[in-house]
């Protein structure tokens, strides 16, 4: 059963005027299948017995809000709300979710606009007065929520019988499930006994079916009602240059052609992919032994841009990974998908537990992190550093091609993001937020709550174990071979395995023999070497492909699980074949 948070404005009285119906589609529920939302919608037009609502249908829709897109629209840190690449994801996405709805008879009406604006602008231009019922997703985050308490103010101040509904539906297992006292609450802020627990006495939900062309059938009355002007109709769809974007920042969205793959948005794209990697190449039982490569499209899912967006259910990705488990194999890695996914739910859970704390420079640790506790430490901001991080300029060739190929693609495996995050804010000692801030410009599969929880735990302000990433080895266990390296930092194509990875040792003359000349052809380091210490860490981090940040709970490499084969990685060393064993397979059950 969906949790569903309903604020109605006042008790449905006896009225004249008709109820309309509008499913809101949100950043992170772009699809027809696995819905919980726009299901509730449906069940509420059915249900009402004032008019003829079941009838004439719902209203799905959907806004582009100004201070989320665009070149105008930017944080406190000075990046992009939304970079121009996951607008063009965003864009696409909800075309396709409207071509999805005209083809049961439905549409899907677009608006350029604050949401409180159109709303109201929308309501006070109709003829015929309704009585506005809105439902959406529920997200738990503080501005989100500042956007709904408005919409909510100017439904109250239109009609005094409106309603809104907010339903719960971005993760695999429910709130209201959590085996824990108090409930989501009394939740732990570390991921094991997290996971342990929820394992062994939670289920996850089957997915819900997609609507019938019956239940979402919109009449021709309905549509009549509805706005149709040059920014809000039913064939309305912003351009990246209607949004706000640059012809710059334009250019940035093209496909570059070293990136992991040309994602597509959209509920059609997803699904498509979760059948190719699944079913069709048939990787799910390899995926816990390739999950930590760099290049490719194939070495992990890369469900997660549509994940983000909520174009796939996680559930149905779970169910798939059952199916297969069925029907094929069921090993470690088949496990392991699954077990990346209750990531995303714990760290969304965790968002509902401490607030905009993820958001706060001492994170959830906040007076402890002033000398109290282990992890705490004085904080700094070189703005040059900062930029050379940006910009893939830091003398550290992982970090510098991660960095690089997210600016070019807007991806990054999740070994990257653990390292990049580690070195920004332990080694550069770089206030974390404006890592975090970076990558929500940048991320063409931004989440909320897994980017900055992941940055917050990385940083060391979540109060969990604080792992230090040795770059060089990371470097060298990971990119054996130097070649993601040299795949996003051409400078280094001529320099020799030994000194890719650590190209301050070079001598002047193997400089110049190699035409990587530091300072001029490749920057020097922002901060000097350090040698290995046994407290860095040389594995860590949680296990999987999709994450963000720096999650560090465990130690992880590569190697097989039974029954599902031993693809090496070429690039992984025996010593990070041998991590892999500490990982623990879990379980996971459906009710």
């Amino acid at each position: 059963m969906a949790r569903v948070a309903s604020l109605s404005m006042k008790a449905a009285s006896s009225s004249s005027k008709k109820t309309m119906f509008i499913h809101w589609f949100r950043h992170g529920d772009l699809r027809l299948h696995d819905n919980p939302a726009l299901t509730h919608t449906i069940d509420l037009a059915k249900n009402q017995s004032n008019n003829n609502a079941e009838e004439e249908g719902i209203v799905p829709m959907f806004c582009f809000d100004p201070r989320v897109f665009g070149n105008s629209a930017t944080s406190e840190f000075g990046s992009l709300k939304c970079g121009s690449r996951r607008a063009q994801f965003v864009i696409d996405s909800v075309a396709d979710l409207r071509k999805s709805l005209e083809e049961k008879g439905s549409g899907l009406l677009v608006a350029y606009g604050k949401p409180e604006d159109v709303f109201e602008s929308m309501f006070e231009g109709m003829e015929e007065k309704v009585i506005p019922k809105i439902v959406c997703q529920e997200e738990v985050a503080s501005e989100e929520k500042k956007v709904n308490k408005k919409v909510k103010s100017v439904l109250k101040r239109l009609e005094q019988n409106s309603a809104m509904d907010y339903v719960w539906g971005s993760t695999m297992y429910d709130p209201d499930s959590l085996p824990f006292q108090d409930g989501l609450y009394g939740m732990p802020d570390t991921f094991t006994p997290f996971r342990n627990k929820v394992e062994k006495k939670c289920t996850i939900g089957h997915p819900l079916p997609s609507p019938s062309k019956s239940q979402l059938a919109m009449s021709g009355t309905l549509k009549s009602k509805l706005p149709d002007t040059k920014s809000c109709s039913l064939t309305y769809l912003p351009t990246l240059s209607e949004l706000g974007y640059t012809p710059e920042q334009i250019k940035e969205a093209e496909y570059d052609s070293r990136s992991v793959m040309a994602f597509k948005g959209g509920e059609s794209a997803a699904l498509a992919r979760v059948k190719d990697y699944i079913w069709d190449k048939d990787l799910l039982k390899t995926y816990f032994d390739t999950r930590n490569g760099m290049l490719g499209a194939d070495y992990s899912t890369k469900f997660s841009p549509w994940l983000a967006h909520g174009c796939v259910s996680p559930r149905y990705v779970a169910t798939q990974c059952q199916k297969y488990e069925k029907e094929r194999v069921q090993n470690k890695s088949t496990y392991w998908v699954v077990f990346e996914l209750l990531w995303r739910d714990f760290f969304k859970f965790f968002a509902v537990k401490h607030g905009n704390a993820i958001f706060f420079l001492d994170g959830t640790l906040g007076k402890k992190a002033h000398g109290e506790h282990p992890n705490s430490r004085r904080w700094s901001l070189d703005k040059r550093h900062l930029q050379a991080w940006k910009e893939g300029k830091t003398g550290y060739p992982l970090v510098d091609a991660n960095m690089r190929e997210l600016a070019a693609s807007g991806f990054m495996s999740n070994r990257g993001r653990q390292n990049v995050c580690s070195f920004l804010s332990i080694d550069m000692k770089t206030d974390w937020r404006y890592g975090a801030d970076h990558f929500e410009q940048e991320l063409l599969d931004y989440d909320i709550y897994s980017n900055w929880g992941n940055w917050c735990a990385g940083a060391g302000m979540t109060g969990g174990r604080l792992n230090r990433f040795n770059i060089v080895k990371q470097s060298k266990d990971y990119d054996q071979n130097g070649d993601y390296v040299k795949c996003w930092c051409p400078e280094l194509k001529d320099v020799p395995i030994e000194f890719v990875h650590e190209p301050w040792k070079m001598s002047k003359e193997q400089q110049i023999e190699y035409e990587c000349v530091l300072g001029v052809d490749y920057p020097n380091p922002v901060v000097p070497p350090s040698k290995p210490t046994y407290r860095s860490n040389d594995g860590g981090g949680r296990g999987g492909g999709k994450g963000k940040g720096g999650r560090g709970q465990n130690k992880r490499g590569g190697g097989g699980g039974r029954g599902g084969g031993n693809k090496d990685n070429k690039n992984r060393i025996k010593s990070q074949r041998k991590d892999m064993k500490s990982l623990k397979e879990g379980t996971y059950r459906f009710g």
